[in-house]
């Protein structure tokens, strides 16, 4: 069953290479995705993470899109609480001027970070009224008008411009917000699979074309998956071991950048984590196999494939051997 493709970038730090190679590399992979026929590349916000340089997302939006031609480029996403919603309907206004209209927006409540970084961010309210209320302000200042829905303030550079809102979620309490929002979700199954069947349903059964933030007219899903394509099953195991370090690296509190790969066996713990239960690992046949039941399980409408590999060059590879298979 096939679907649109996108890619989620975390713009991932290798050992021994710095943030401005990583930020190189992603702007690579834009180049590729761009040729490739996938549809969307967007970049997730993450703070005091000394493995990836995903923090200043809409800078990294605009690299990207000035690279590419076809592409959406966009946030997946910025934690609004984080963020003045004006001054994020500003910024991607700003880039939907600049990059023909190319600009998504994706939205979700939680930090991206620790407790104490969100402090030093200055984050505000991620009570779901609030973040209902932040959404509609901002549908208001992409609006013809550029004005927000429940105050004079306007936006002359996002005015008109129509930046789609999705909502990110990884629970059925994301699920359930999107869906009375009346607008798309992208589900975070790549890291969260607990409540995967459950949160679409939530969705899929909350969804209402009533409330004022609606802008699509029925449910639509996107869920992320991990992906490394090789050419043999045994390769993409390989490559595959450096995010099952990063996972266990996580799990032990370790911070460490993204590992070269090893042999499966040498991973700590057997390198069996339940948060990549997702995942479609393997030569081309192997992994849009995966894929494609994972489609059919889920009914989603769209993918966003997430890939890790310690060598830019294997990750360029394997997302072109994807859209081979897959297109």
């Amino acid at each position: 069953m096939s679907v649109p493709l996108n890619i989620l970038d975390l713009v991932p730090i290798r050992e021994g290479s710095t943030a401005r190679e990583a930020i190189d590399a992603s702007m690579s992979v834009a180049r590729v995705a761009d040729g490739a026929g996938y549809s969307r590349l967007w970049f997730a916000e993450h703070h005091n993470t000394m493995g990836l340089a995903a923090s200043a997302t809409s800078l990294l939006i605009s690299q990207a899109a000035s690279v590419s031609e076809k592409i959406r480029v966009g946030s997946g996403g910025v934690m609004l609480p984080n963020h003045a919603p004006l001054m994020v309907a500003e910024q991607y206004g700003t880039l939907a001027n600049i990059h023909d209209n190319r600009i998504d927006l994706g939205l979700g409540r939680a930090p991206g970070t620790d407790g104490m970084t969100a402090q030093a961010l200055s984050r505000s309210s991620a009570e779901p009224q609030s973040f209902a209320q932040n959404i509609y302000d901002m549908q208001g200042w992409f609006s013809d008008e550029g004005q927000a829905h429940t105050s004079p303030i306007q936006s002359a550079v996002s005015a008109g411009t129509d930046v789609p809102i999705w909502v990110l979620g990884s629970t059925t309490n994301g699920a359930a917000i999107a869906g009375q929002l009346g607008l798309p979700f992208s589900l975070a199954s790549h890291f969260a699979p607990d409540q995967i069947d459950a949160a679409i349903r939530v969705y899929r059964d909350s969804f209402t074309t009533e409330a004022p933030t609606a802008q699509i007219d029925k449910p639509y899903v996107m869920a992320g998956i991990n992906v490394i394509v090789a050419e043999t099953d045994e390769e993409a195991q390989r490559e595959f071991t450096s995010v099952k370090q990063m996972f266990a690296d996580i799990g032990r509190g370790r911070r460490r950048r993204l590992q070269p790969p090893i042999d499966p066996g040498e991973v700590e713990g057997g390198g069996e984590n339940p948060m990549l239960q997702i995942s479609a690992v393997g030569s081309p046949e192997t992994a849009t196999r995966q894929m494609s039941e994972f489609v059919e399980r889920t009914g989603a409408d769209e993918l966003i494939t997430i890939t890790y590999a310690y060598d830019p060059a294997v990750a360029e590879r394997s997302l072109k051997l994807l859209a081979d298979a897959w297109f």
